[in-house]
This record gives structure tokens, C-alpha cells and sequence, in this order.
């Protein structure tokens, strides 16, 4: 404990010594982005494929970021608002000495923190501390200190007035104006004053846009005979309409290949192939040639799938009727073949340990496989989360330990799911909104929660507004309202 006090102590004893060394001088945008590559490479969504609700959260929380870092670079631009943010940092091995190495793939923190700095020095330290990261590098970053450059910026420092002025004047002092919204948190109502305005304006500005993503989002699935069209990751609606034209164009330049999409969901996501939940992805960056390809291979996915399904049955037998499942929302998004690869490794090993459990003993209950977690767990929905590298004799006991207060969970997931459901369409007519959702990464309690304080508040600024409960206040860039799920009041 001692030595992380000491580590922790050194850093801010750092952290002080390079604002006092460099109060003088600036440090450049190239510098900031330099000073902040071990944070990026700890946060960067590209290594979250795998856990797409944090993924989606960092991805959210860099957008935020890169717009403070932008405004700290305006000239003349003094007045801040504290900026909360919070990120998923990939955790290190102790004993690596190398930056890009350091960071294990096997697990993560969350990190909240709020930005209030005024200058890139401060912010890039702040940054860093936050996430526990090393500040010694930024000794060596080439600072801008030469003297006409010093020169430029005293020239355009703003003036900065004794106290009295403000006094003698009334006019505002923006030092301490900063100051004491610092010290106010962040509230429902004041961030919806504050940002009503431009919501509704980018709101009104998508609107064209969102009638012709749902036009063409109706005709394709009518044409196809698709079940669904939904995309993976919040893009925008100008991008999820570019999609849906391109996808349109290879129906009319290739209608023969797409004979086999009938009844199933396309998604749009990082990558082409099908889906472990059997949906047909085509990736964003991919042309037509690999859809074409992606297409015509679906009779093959398709036998692939079948055999996914008598392999789920084979384990569920070995394990006393439990169900195997596949749950979209929580587990990493895997193709067809990988989830395949992942549940027959794990059935070779059930089968090899020949398990006493009785058939039929464990219907009822559910369980999801998964090749990144390295001990079984319960879920609060009540499935058990099970590693394949469990230990066949550590997995009986922990389900024969646990069966019971799974099947309580079952059944209150149940509930909950419906308390949500009424809660969800209780708020919209209350509000009048247009649309209310949540991010996949919050969770059915933590929505319940913040609908039943929504209704507890007058909030005529929604009337009309699409609001995503997340973990964070944004507009997104078509208007969309996102806050956090535990706002304040």
C-alpha cells in the first residue's frame, strides 16, 4: 500500500514540478497529442473489439475530449465548462516494461473524471494522473520556449484586472466565475438550459435526413424480406443513410446473390461474415466485392449453423438440461465460425471429464460460453457466465452452489424487464418525446432507476426530442439528448 502512496505521491510532486517549469512556456497541439499516446493506447476503442459497450463509451468520451483539446487551441477562448468524462483504461502487467506490451488484454477499469484545466499542459497532466498513467515522459517533450514565441503569446494573453475592478465596475470576474462552476456539479436542469437550444437546432437540421433513413430502411427490408436492419455502433444518420444506399445499389446491380437474406437481420458493423447470434454483418469499410462474397456464402453459414445448434444441444446434455445461450447486448460480438470454435474446445473438455450431473436436473436455467474470462460468475439476469478454461470440477460445484439463487434471478430478470418496458413508455408520453432508448452498457436497474426520477421532474425542454440514457451528458451530432443515468437533481 506504501509504495502505491509513494507512486501516487511522485506523480503529483511531478505533475507540480513541470506546471511550475514550463508555467512560462506553451506547449503545442503535435506536443499535447505526443504527451497523451500511453493514454490513447490505453483507451483507444480499435483493442475493445471484443466488449462493445465499452468500446462505445470510449469512443463517446475521445469525441468529448478531442473537442476540449480543440477549444484549449482557440485564441482568445478563456471561458471553460468542466468537461466529465469517463473512459475504460485496458490494464497493465506490473512487471512489463514496455509501453505497448504493458496493457493486458484479459481485463479493464473504469475511470471518471472531470476536466476544468485551461491550458494543455495542465489538461495532458490531469489526463494522465487520472488513469494512473506516467507523467516522466513530458519532461523530454520539445516545449515551445523560444523567446519570440513567448513574445507572440504575452501579446495575446487577455488583460488580467485586480479584484477591484470587477468591484468598482460589476462586471463579471471570469476567473471566478470559472471557479464557482467548478464547484457546482452538474445538474439535469442546468445542462438542459444550456444545451436545449442546440439540440433542437440540430435536431430540426436531421429531421430530412431521418425520414429518408427510414424510407430506405422500409423498402430494403420490404424487397429483402429482411427481419431487421440494425447497426452495431451509434454512427450518425447521414452515415447509417450512406450504408443503406450502398446496400441498395449491389440489390440492383446483384439481386441473384441476395436470394438467401429472407427472414434474416442485416447489421452493419466493423466486419463482414455472420453473425454467433446468426445475423448476416457486412462491414463498413468493405465494398460490394465483400458483400458479394459474404452473400453467396450464406447456404454454408447456414449448415454451419445448424451444426452451432446440435453442439449446444450436445453441451446442454452433458450439463443436466441447461440452456445455452448467446446473449447480443452483453457478450463480445464473434463471428459464426469463432463462437463455433469457442463452444466445441469447451464441449471437448465436458466430454473428456465425464460430469455426474443428472439429466434434466438444471432445466430451466442458462448459461453463456465465453474465451475471455477465466472464472465462472453469476449473472444479476441470473445466466451463469462460464470461461471455457474452467476447471470441470470447480464448474459443477459453482452451478450445484449457485442453481438456486440463479433461478431467483431468472425470474426477477423477468420482472425487471417489464418494469422497464412500462417505465420506458410511461416517460415518452409524459414527456411527449419522440424517442427514448439507453445505451447497451446501461444496465435494466440502472434505467428503471432513471425513468422513476425522471417522472418526478417537470421537464417541458424534451417535448419532441430523442433522449439516450448513457453514462454522460452530449448532444450527439444529430441532436439526440444523452444523459447520464444517475444525473443529478
Amino acid at each position: 500500500m506504501f509504495c502505491c502512496l509513494r507512486a501516487v505521491r511522485r506523480r503529483l510532486c511531478l505533475g507540480k514540478i513541470l506546471l511550475q517549469g514550463v508555467q512560462s512556456r506553451s506547449l503545442s497541439g503535435a506536443d499535447a497529442i505526443n504527451a497523451l499516446r500511453p493514454f490513447y493506447f490505453a483507451v483507444h476503442p480499435d483493442f475493445f473489439g471484443q466488449h462493445p459497450k465499452e468500446r462505445e463509451v470510449n469512443e463517446n468520451s475521445l469525441k468529448r475530449l478531442n473537442g476540449y483539446l480543440e477549444n484549449l487551441q482557440k485564441p482568445g477562448l478563456r471561458s471553460f465548462k468542466p468537461t466529465p468524462l469517463t473512459f475504460y483504461v485496458r490494464e497493465r502487467e506490473p512487471n512489463s516494461s514496455n509501453v505497448q506490451e504493458s496493457f493486458s488484454a484479459s481485463g479493464f477499469r473504469a475511470v471518471s473524471f472531470t476536466l476544468h484545466t485551461r491550458d494543455l499542459l495542465s489538461t495532458v497532466l490531469d489526463i494522465l494522473n487520472s488513469c494512473s498513467l506516467s507523467t516522466e515522459h513530458i519532461q523530454s517533450l520539445n516545449v515551445n520556449s523560444q523567446p519570440h514565441k513567448e513574445a507572440e503569446s504575452t501579446v495575446n494573453r487577455p488583460i488580467k484586472w485586480d479584484k477591484t475592478y470587477y468591484s468598482f465596475t460589476g462586471f463579471k470576474d471570469p476567473e471566478e466565475e470559472l471557479e464557482q462552476a467548478q464547484r457546482v456539479e452538474t445538474t439535469l436542469i442546468s445542462w438542459l438550459d444550456d444545451n436545449e437550444a442546440s439540440a433542437v437546432n440540430k435536431l430540426k437540421n436531421s429531421l430530412p435526413l431521418r425520414k429518408e433513413l427510414e424510407r430506405l430502411k422500409f423498402e430494403l427490408s420490404c424487397q429483402l424480406q429482411l427481419s431487421d436492419i440494425r447497426w452495431q455502433r451509434s454512427w450518425g444518420v447521414a452515415h447509417r443513410c450512406s450504408q443503406l444506399h450502398s446496400l441498395g445499389r449491389l440489390v440492383q446491380q446483384r439481386p441473384e446473390v441476395l436470394k438467401n437474406v429472407k427472414g434474416r437481420t442485416v447489421v452493419f458493423t466493423d466486419r463482414s461474415g455472420m453473425s454467433a447470434a446468426g445475423h448476416i454483418m457486412l462491414g463498413t469499410m468493405d465494398v460490394h466485392h465483400h458483400w458479394t462474397k459474404i452473400f453467396e456464402r450464406l447456404p454454408n453459414y447456414y449448415k454451419l449453423q445448424k451444426r452451432l445448434l446440435l453442439l449446444e444441444d450436445r453441451i446442454s446434455q452433458l450439463l443436466g438440461g441447461i440452456q445455452v445461450i448467446y446473449i447480443e447486448e452483453l457478450q463480445p460480438l464473434l463471428t459464426l465460425e469463432e463462437y463455433y470454435k469457442t463452444l466445441d474446445s469447451f464441449y471437448d473438455k465436458l466430454r473428456d471429464s465425464r460430469l455426474p450431473f443428472h439429466p434434466r436436473s438444471l432445466r430451466g436455467l442458462q448459461m453463456i460460453v465465453e474465451s475471455n474470462r477465466y472464472a465462472p460468475s453469476l449473472h444479476e439476469f441470473g445466466h451463469f457466465m462460464i470461461p471455457t478454461v474452467c476447471d470441470p470440477a470447480t464448474l459443477q460445484w459453482f452451478i450445484f452452489a449457485r442453481a438456486q439463487e440463479a433461478r431467483e434471478n431468472l425470474k426477477r430478470k423477468e420482472e425487471m424487464m417489464i418494469t422497464e418496458r412500462e417505465l420506458i413508455d410511461t416517460s415518452t408520453k409524459r414527456f411527449s418525446l419522440d424517442r427514448l432508448y439507453k445505451e447497451p452498457s446501461v444496465s435494466s436497474a440502472q434505467m428503471i432507476d432513471c425513468c422513476k426520477r425522471l417522472l418526478e421532474e417537470s421537464l417541458p425542454y424534451l417535448q419532441g426530442m430523442h433522449l439516450c440514457v448513457s453514462h454522460f451528458y452530449t448532444v450527439l451530432q444529430d441532436g439526440d439528448l444523452c444523459i447520464p443515468w444517475n444525473w443529478k437533481n
